[in-house]
């Protein structure tokens, strides 16, 4: 009576309780489990009458009716966990099993073991798994025909868990059956697929993720030595173009082999953490975790942080700015995957060493300054874009410096600038944009040089596919906004 997916689900029940089978359907799965006495009670539920009918025929013609218990639920909302040993959740997308999880707080009992089959989104799942505390104790590969399907055993541990995109993807599944195997060798092939489709988009950055992502489901964990990822990234970002005052550079040496990386745009307690906590043996950020020196390094601080952690940090500051690139580069190439350029782009100030802080570049038709600003929103996504009161209406020609480049207002202007994009701008820099009549948009310190950490990702995953590299979701905007 079962398909091979429900099977799996049934050897998987350990059967020393009471089982719940959530969106029973009809009612197949709780009809077999009693009847090879897996278990000697089944609560089955559905979120729809229609189904528990067709139950309710079902248990009749089996003869198991005595004990199957059919409610009307949605979700476990109506069901009581008492004397349940498992929880039963298959056929159902990734997302919603997490969710019929995440409204029970009986489930948060390390007594009570979850059999979830999720139909799609299985990455979802696990990572929500992981978030909240839940331990995956094993996943197996059910197949029918070409068809395949993951079923996973978990419980309730309490101990959160960090799960990489890779992670996400496979779980506990190992290559060590054939129906793993083939599982495994799917997924790399439609990230493979995937990968060859953006590339033939024009989309590099994305198609190396996925292309690395694919490489790294076929391959165990892969260590690189440290100084090699420093070599490469000062082949791309060279340390020696940092400004004088700058502290650029490899600022604390950790563990030797990296395996995994974590972006961010600043090391901070909680970088650190996130690094810790998803098993990073390297941070790289674009601002200086050391910039002044440092007279003690006191408990609770990101460096005395990095030290315990054995982590090793590498910071790419000015000579990251001075890169094509670099945040102004990746800047440049947002504006110019919206609008046409008219002309080659120059440098806002330029370093006279082929490289060059910001840039100049001339639309090929003007747009409006209001216009213009939603768009800046929308690529730094930023909740608000600051803007002179006195301005012009439309704009053609433009110049940008990521980070807090207020002070080169000036340089805009001169250029005969109708448009300068920045951040922290001063209460001065405003008044002066206005007597110019130039348009000034502040997007924020932050937003202005946050999309760096994906075009870090690209280079890393470029030139190692077999790295795994995360971008921080603890590098955000140090600052709310009260509305």
């Amino acid at each position: 009576m079962l398909d091979n997916r429900l099977k799996l689900c049934a050897e998987m029940v350990n059967g020393s309780g009471i089982v719940c089978d959530v969106g029973t359907d009809h009612a197949y799965l709780a009809a077999e489990l009693i009847k090879t006495d897996k278990c000697r009670r089944v609560i089955a539920s559905d979120i729809k009458q229609g189904p528990l009918d067709a139950a309710a025929k079902t248990v009749e013609k089996s003869g198991v009716k005595e004990k199957v218990e059919l409610v009307l639920s949605d979700g476990l909302e109506n069901i009581s966990l008492n004397g349940v040993s498992d929880v039963v959740i298959a056929g159902m997308g990734g997302e919603t099993i997490a969710d019929i999880i995440d409204r029970c707080v009986g489930l948060c009992n390390p007594d009570v073991q979850l059999v979830l089959q999720p139909m799609t989104k299985a990455e979802v799942l696990r990572k929500y798994l992981g978030e909240k505390g839940f331990a995956v104790d094993n996943e197996k590969i059910a197949v029918d025909g070409e068809k395949m399907y993951v079923v996973m055993a978990a419980h309730y541990s309490g101990v959160k868990r960090f799960v990489s995109e890779k992670e996400s993807l496979t779980g506990l599944l190992q290559p060590d059956t054939d129906q793993s195997e083939a599982f495994i060798q799917r997924k790399a092939a439609k990230l493979k697929k995937i990968a060859e489709q953006l590339l033939s988009g024009g989309k590099e950055k994305e198609a190396a993720h996925y292309h690395s992502l694919a490489v790294q489901l076929t391959s165990g964990k892969t260590y690189y030595d440290r100084d090699e990822i420093y070599s490469c990234l000062n082949s791309v970002y060279p340390f020696s173009a940092q400004e004088k005052w700058d502290n650029s550079g490899m600022l604390a040496e950790g563990a030797e082999k990296v395996s995994r990386v974590l972006l961010t745009l600043d090391i901070d307690n909680k970088a650190v953490s996130e690094a810790v906590f998803c098993g990073a043996e390297m941070i790289i950020s674009h601002h200086p975790v050391i910039f002044s020196p440092l007279k003690k390094i006191c408990r609770n601080t990101p460096v005395w942080q990095l030290i315990r952690g054995d982590i090793t940090a590498i910071c790419m500051h000015t000579n990251v700015d001075r890169s094509s690139e670099g945040t102004n580069g990746v800047i440049l190439r947002k504006i110019s995957e919206r609008y046409e350029l008219s002309g080659e782009p120059e440098f806002l100030e330029d370093c006279g060493d082929g490289t060059g802080i910001g840039y100049i570049c001339e639309l090929k038709e003007e747009t409006g300054s209001v216009q213009f600003g939603e768009f800046l929103r929308e690529i730094f996504g930023c909740d608000t874009v600051r803007v002179n009161s006195c301005r012009s209406e439309t704009i053609k020609r433009i110049a940008f410096c990521s980070g807090s480049g207020g002070s080169m207002l000036g340089e805009a202007v001169s250029h005969n600038c109708d448009a300068y994009i920045t951040g922290d701008v001063k209460h001065d820099v405003w008044i002066d944009a206005n007597n110019s009549g130039i348009t000034l948009y502040d997007c924020g310190h932050f937003h202005t040089e946050n999309p760096v950490l994906e075009e870090f990702r690209y280079v890393l995953e470029r030139n190692f596919p077999l790295l795994d590299v995360i971008i921080a979701g603890s590098s955000a905007d140090p600052v709310d906004y009260i509305r």
